[in-house]
Parts: structure tokens; C-alpha cells; sequence
């Protein structure tokens, strides 16, 4: 596992089937969605730090982009202390160029998706600048801004990283080797939706 991780053949692994889904039409370019999600890190190590949704105890954090479809697109692991508004810039520039059909790879969706968590002018900024539409909903507003009802495949998505028992706790103390299983849990995933049609 540490070898083929230090080699990226997790990440490679996943842009392959990525391609492959593009090719069958299967990816939704017409909106993606950003989320993440707390895991507990047992053993300390990097990209960990204390918690608050868990009493400070020491966890790390899942950052997950989907397409329309809930095909992961990128994936990475912070602190559990990390704000998303930070993350959105790097988790969208993290995309990667997805190829499988003739002309330039595709890496933009038209529409961006996320919570309260990533409201902020300078994210909405960030997105222009791509040409990508920011429907991000806002901090103070009333809940039911119904945007729930389009995001809920990035929620999907990350219940199913967390069905993999070395996701749902953070065992190990590299970082590298925690996001090659990441990785390799999304080239899973894309494989099962590619099987599934």
C-alpha cells in the first residue's frame, strides 16, 4: 500500500475511472456539490487536531466534491479543526481533467453546491473567476433555501467513504497513506456506479 501510495496509483486509479464514466455519459457537469465530514484519528499524526463536534477529541476531516450524480470528483483530509470556507478554492483547483471523450479534458461544472459552512465573498469570488456559478447558502438566513434537495449526493457520497471501516476512524498516522485510502475508496465507488449501468 505505501509504495503504490507514494507512486499515485490511487489517484491515477480514480482519474482512469473517472474517464471511463465520462466517456458513458454518466457525469453530471451541469452542477457539483462540496461537503466534508469528521472522523476520529486514533493514533494523532498530520492533518489532525481537536474536534468541535466532538468534544475536542483529536479527529481529522473528509473534504469531498461530486459531480450532479455523486460520482467523487476529488477528495482530500485536513484537521479536524479546518473551516471550510478556507478549503473550497483549493478542493475546486484540486479537481482534476477528466478525459475519455475527444477535445480537452473536462474539469468545470457549471454550478457549485455547498452549505453555510464555505459562505463567504471571497469563495463566491474564487468560483466567478472559473466560471462557475456559486449557490452557496448564506450564514444568518433561514433554513430552506431548498438547495438540500440538489446537495444531498454529496451527503450520499460520504456515507458511503464512511462504509469503509479504515475510513470511518482515522488508523494511521501518515496523512499520505490515510488520503491513498481516500483515493482508492473513490476509485471503488466509481467503479460499483460504472458496474451499476
Amino acid at each position: 500500500m505505501v509504495e503504490w501510495t507514494e507512486a499515485g496509483v490511487w489517484q491515477r486509479l480514480h482519474e482512469v475511472l473517472l474517464a471511463e464514466l465520462h466517456a458513458a455519459n454518466r457525469i453530471d457537469w451541469s452542477r457539483a456539490a462540496i461537503d466534508s465530514s469528521q472522523v476520529r484519528a486514533l493514533k494523532r499524526g498530520h492533518f489532525t487536531g481537536p474536534s468541535p463536534v466532538d468534544r475536542s477529541k483529536t479527529g481529522s476531516k473528509h473534504h469531498l466534491v461530486v459531480d450532479g450524480a455523486g460520482h467523487p470528483l476529488t477528495v482530500a483530509v485536513s484537521a479536524a479543526n479546518t473551516h471550510d470556507t478556507g478549503t473550497l478554492g483549493e478542493m475546486v483547483d484540486a479537481l482534476p481533467r477528466v478525459a475519455g471523450k475527444p477535445g480537452r479534458p473536462r474539469w468545470r461544472p457549471a454550478v457549485l453546491l455547498a452549505d453555510r459552512g464555505y459562505d463567504s465573498q471571497a469563495n463566491r469570488n474564487t468560483l466567478h473567476r472559473w466560471g462557475i456559478v456559486p449557490l452557496i447558502a448564506r450564514r444568518g438566513q433561514p433554513h430552506g433555501s431548498g438547495l438540500g434537495t440538489l446537495r444531498w449526493v454529496v451527503e450520499r457520497t460520504l456515507s458511503w467513504l464512511h462504509q469503509y471501516r479504515r475510513l470511518r476512524t482515522r488508523w494511521d498516522r501518515r496523512a499520505d497513506l490515510h488520503q491513498g485510502f481516500l483515493n482508492l475508496a473513490c476509485a471503488l465507488i466509481c467503479h460499483r456506479r460504472l458496474r451499476s449501468f
